[in-house]
């Protein structure tokens, strides 16, 4: 139990002293102010040129997801997640210990040479990624999370930073064993997260952009928002386009769904009308049986 409480206070400690620096040191190996950059660098654009011209440069539910941006990438690890996932990660060993498994390291792409330890280790992620977010759609209780945020009802890049604090869990704990298999941590992928953040404003920005051949590589506006679509195609009533940075999965594993550019269409789900507005009961909210 001691040693429990030790790991609990270390990764506070340590989080907490993390995140002192990067407010109080801007580097350009600075995570807060690359979110903050990136953030406000796609506001500009869609300032200077949106898509959709008649939508408010604030859109509906933009302050929201203001708040959502600090909380899911700062406040959610310092209060809960990055203990927690310490002491998770520490049982998960524990029990491999006690069943033979003391590395799971298969390979090791850290000695490749730095371009090729970095593609793998995003095509690895993107990939459990995608099947994760499929999951997401296809299991109703996870589906009740992920529900939050498929709550936007106006693009904008914002919007890729509102969903339930319940996803990075989810999320980290499928990604954790085939990551430790090929010997990748993602703390170590400063490069990975600020290239995925940025795809990831851009998918759900207000803008529209020729990518050419392209967009059956990366996923673009004009794709992803018929994943927030309310209304789909009764044979995919569990979603389309669940690619976050790869589009190619979707093409691949036929789940693409593109029929015209989808500029003006209803955003959300049947329901969306009574789901909470306010972060307290987005983020509580349970479908009553």
């Amino acid at each position: 139990m001691e040693e429990i409480i030790q790991i609990i206070q270390e990764s506070y400690s340590g989080y907490f002293n993390f995140l002192l620096n990067e407010i109080l040191n801007p580097s350009w190996h600075n995570y807060f102010y690359w979110l903050i950059g990136i953030s406000g660098f796609f506001f500009l654009l869609e300032v200077i040129t949106p898509w959709r011209k008649d939508q408010s440069k604030f859109r509906k539910g933009f302050w929201m997801d203001f708040f959502y941006m600090f909380f899911n990438f700062f406040i959610f690890s310092l209060i809960i997640y990055n203990a927690a996932s310490d002491v998770a990660v520490h049982f998960f060993n524990e029990l491999l210990a006690k069943i033979g498994v003391t590395n799971l390291l298969s390979f090791e792409v850290m000695s490749w040479p730095i371009w090729a330890h970095f593609l793998v280790g995003f095509v690895v992620r993107d990939f459990v990624q995608w099947w994760t977010h499929r999951l997401l759609h296809k299991v109703p209780f996870l589906w009740e999370f992920h529900k939050v945020h498929h709550s936007i009802e106006e693009m904008g890049f914002a919007a890729h930073l509102r969903y339930h604090w319940m996803e990075n869990i989810v999320y980290r704990t499928i990604e954790y064993i085939p990551l430790a298999i090929i010997g990748i941590s993602l703390r170590d992928f400063f490069i990975i997260h600020v290239f995925t953040l940025a795809v990831g404003h851009f998918n759900h920005s207000n803008l529209k952009l020729n990518l050419g051949f392209l967009k059956y590589l990366f996923n673009n506006p004009q794709m992803h928002i018929w994943h927030h679509a309310y209304d789909l195609p009764e044979d995919r009533s569990t979603g389309v386009n669940f690619g976050l940075t790869l589009s190619i999965w979707d093409y691949l594993f036929k789940t693409n769904y593109i029929p015209h550019d989808g500029k003006d269409i209803k955003l959300g789900f049947p329901g969306i009308e009574e789901f909470p507005k306010d972060f307290v009961g987005q983020n509580s909210h349970l479908k009553k049986k």
